[in-house]
């Protein structure tokens, strides 16, 4: 808005916005047009808002984030926050509206009046908070838990070490084009994402696709104990045929993944010049909604690990990201009994 007010005209108004917090029109309607966004003071001399703490921008017309997110992570309008860390934690591997397969949490379409002013943290991997200071600690299994299928009544069942089953997640890809015999993936290329449990994301390096066979189960498996800091500590990977599909199913055998896991991600999508990974990308692959044979992500089983900061037998030092783990406790997510207590 331009002009001046007060009895001599040397007064400048201030930019208006649809105000944070307002009484109620005639009509009932709020969030009506505020000088400042209600959110403000007018300097009357400069013509400029000064906002209160926790809002910024000419009119204050968005919030600014606590500390600026500590520098571990981005302030993200609302409109820009997802549902879930990955892909598979909202897609339903049953459900033929979605395509089969993604990258990344949810986004919505959000029609609410502060989707573009209301913000918030959104922390990088290994970080958490408000204001993203906090350092994440280590997952791991208690390894004091009884697992699922031991009856305290009768001191039998699974129990222990040696009976603990592993997580197993199943990528079942479909060939669209014919024949439908998986043949038009030879010679293509693609990657898997992996989440860990402190939200950091790891990509693999090109996955070549050979014939469908115990190599092709090696290329994916050593692909994924190459990633970085040992996020994948040991996995197995079988690979198989069923009908028009291609079933890989990767059971976490590590200790540094035990528990449930992220979901991983296929990269199917190319990926050329100046991009990474450089993938072909498997373009013939079937996503498509409205159709029985969807390619998907799923847990195939569930395990019978658990996962908890420090292994549920220490605490977490968040300033520094490190278990302090309990008496007779030991190893990064205190998942080594040292002596019995």
């Amino acid at each position: 808005m331009n002009g001046a007010a007060g009895g001599d005209c040397s007064d400048r108004f201030c930019p208006y916005e649809l105000a944070w917090v307002d009484n109620p029109g005639e009509s009932g309607l709020t969030h009506q047009y505020a000088e400042c966004a209600g959110k403000g003071l007018c300097n009357r001399v400069r013509g400029t808002c000064e906002c209160f703490p926790g809002y910024e921008g000419s009119a204050c017309q968005r919030q600014s984030c606590p500390n600026e997110c500590s520098g571990h992570g981005s302030c993200e309008f609302m409109s820009e926050l997802t549902y879930g860390i990955v892909y598979n934690e909202y897609h339903d591997a049953s459900s033929t509206t979605l395509s089969g397969l993604g990258v990344g949490g949810k986004s919505f379409d959000n029609y609410h009046w502060d989707a573009n002013r209301a913000r918030a943290c959104v922390c990088d991997g290994g970080w958490w908070g408000i204001d993203c200071t906090m350092r994440m600690c280590p997952y791991g299994n208690d390894i004091m838990d009884v697992i699922p299928g031991f009856d305290e009544s009768s001191n039998s069942g699974l129990y222990g070490h040696g009976n603990e089953v592993a997580q197993v997640q199943r990528i079942t890809l479909y060939d669209n084009s014919e024949p439908k015999d998986n043949s038009n993936f030879a010679g293509q290329t693609f990657a898997i994402r992996f989440t860990s449990k402190t939200n950091e994301t790891f990509v693999t390096q090109p996955i070549s696709w050979s014939t469908v066979d115990t190599t092709l189960a090696t290329y994916i498996e050593d692909s994924l104990m190459k990633l970085p800091n040992k996020v994948i500590d040991d996995v197995d990977v079988t690979v198989d045929l069923t009908g028009t599909g291609v079933v890989i199913d990767i059971t976490f055998v590590g200790n540094a993944v035990q528990g449930k896991q992220h979901l991983v991600e296929v990269l199917v999508d190319e990926c050329l010049e100046g991009c990474h990974p450089r993938i072909s990308g498997l373009s013939n692959i079937l996503t498509f909604p409205g159709v029985t044979s969807l390619s998907s992500v799923e847990i195939q089983t569930v395990g019978s690990h658990n996962s908890y900061e420090c292994g549920r037998r220490g605490k977490c030092d968040f300033s520094t990201g490190l278990c302090s783990c309990f008496a007779g406790f030991t190893g990064e997510a205190c998942s080594i009994m040292t002596a019995l207590v």
